[in-house]
């Protein structure tokens, strides 16, 4: 088995950059209770509002986790932009969703720059494109290019 990668502080500037930083729970677009860096709140749960950045900071390392240890398994010939790049995407849209997607399949098959155009398909929440996600999905591609 491939060694785990880890999130670069590069990859991670740009999931805070658009994840943002809240100390106390509010709804995503999605509609889910969320914390932090976008910690989804769940009934298990033992958080206590107002949280610090640095509580903030341990649940974006706990949710990524599971994460890096995927990526780094089912593709461990990633380079460190690609790998940070999914991490990212993989954190916002969820491993369920990525699995099934035309970018995993892509990648699947070695088709990186497929699977690099595929980022700017993931753009919409709610029925609705979202700005944000526009930007997201840009700045993943850009870093997954090695940008």
């Amino acid at each position: 088995m491939a060694p785990r990668k880890h999130t670069s502080p590069r990859g991670l500037e740009l999931i805070r950059s658009h994840e943002s930083f809240s100390p106390t729970v509010y709804r995503c677009p999605a509609g889910k209770p969320s914390i932090g860096y976008g910690h989804v709140v769940r009934e298990s749960d033992r958080i206590y509002p107002p949280i610090s950045k640095t509580q903030g900071e341990m649940l974006l390392a706990r949710d990524l986790e599971p994460l890096e240890i995927y990526l780094s398994a089912v593709f461990p010939d990633l380079t460190q932009n690609e790998f940070d790049a999914l991490a990212s995407f993989c954190f916002n849209v969820g491993l369920r969703a990525f699995e099934t997607s035309t970018m995993f399949r892509m990648l699947k098959a070695g088709d990186k720059t497929g699977a690099a155009n595929e980022f700017g398909r993931w753009i919409h929440g709610g029925g609705k494109e979202l700005p944000g996600l526009v930007r997201r999905r840009a700045d993943e591609r850009d870093l997954f290019l090695g940008r």
